[in-house]
């Protein structure tokens, strides 16, 4: 069995530590309303979310195959790069996971956001408004925002002919595109260091749980970065749960890619800044 190395244990560690906090301080609720990876427009956002996140799962399983992949192909990197690559790796592929999630949220954000303002309606109204908790169980609702708003208005002395039928599903669309942005979890870090695992390992033989064929990693790896491509953009999920941050994924893997390829490329370059 391949010896853990230094590093990926803290890590992990750091990562086990926190899912217990999630899910034995605050009812559940406290870490993941602190440490979670609110949407920069939410009321629940904080600058340090652009790091802890990293450190937060979802669930067991979520945070079970998460360090199952980061012992795998972490502790090979961290072998043949050393600690503190392996951390530069690590933490820029996550930030730029959450770059590339947060353009794709943007994406919807902007053209709602610019509709809502030409509707009439200032931006700090748009902002309290998209942040009303309109969830209902599970179930977020019309009637609910209805209710929040017709008191907003009154409160604000805001006329309600602002609101037509078209700013009201934008309102209520951006709402749920807030509050369901949510990102938790170690995945776009890992993405990196699988990249790296791959440019490092072309020939290693990688196989999926579900699909115990051997493939080797400069097959394997590009494989499901598509994959992940494919879901981002059209919603199918191929062997992640529906709500899994698919470019977060992509962005992870680029970064992790791209990090590898200019350390390749000027590994004799003797004023390299990493050396």
């Amino acid at each position: 069995m391949m010896r853990i190395t230094d590093t990926v244990k803290h890590l992990i560690i750091i990562n086990v530590l926190m899912f217990v906090g999630t899910m034995t301080v605050g009812d559940g609720r406290l870490f993941y309303d602190l440490f979670a990876m609110h949407f920069p427009a939410s009321d629940a956002f904080k600058p340090w979310q652009v790091v802890t996140h990293m450190f937060m799962h979802g669930g067991f399983t979520h945070l079970l195959f998460n360090m199952f992949a980061l012992w795998m192909f972490g502790s090979p990197v961290e072998q043949r790069l050393g600690r503190n690559k392996f951390l530069f790796i690590y933490f820029s592929a996550g930030l730029g996971a959450v770059l590339f999630q947060l353009a794709g949220y943007y994406w919807d954000y902007l053209p709602a956001l610019k509709s809502l303002m030409e509707s009439g309606l200032s931006k700090t109204a748009i902002n309290d408004i998209i942040n009303f908790n309109i969830l209902d169980g599970n179930q977020y609702t019309g009637q609910l925002l209805q209710e929040q708003l017709t008191v907003y208005l009154t409160d604000n002395n805001i006329s309600a002919s602002v609101i037509n039928q078209a700013s009201y599903q934008a309102l209520f669309e951006t709402n749920v595109l807030i509050h369901n942005s949510t990102m938790v979890g170690a995945s776009g870090c890992i993405m990196g260091v699988l990249a790296a695992f791959g440019m490092m390992n072309p020939n290693a033989e990688l196989m999926m749980i579900f699909l115990p064929i051997p493939i080797k990693a400069k097959y394997f790896i590009p494989g499901i970065i598509l994959l992940d491509v494919i879901s981002a953009f059209t919603g199918q999920s191929f062997f992640s749960p529906s709500n899994t941050a698919y470019l977060a994924h992509v962005g992870g893997a680029i970064i992790g890619f791209i990090i590898m390829w200019y350390w390749r490329k000027t590994q004799f370059n003797k004023n390299r800044w990493d050396r």
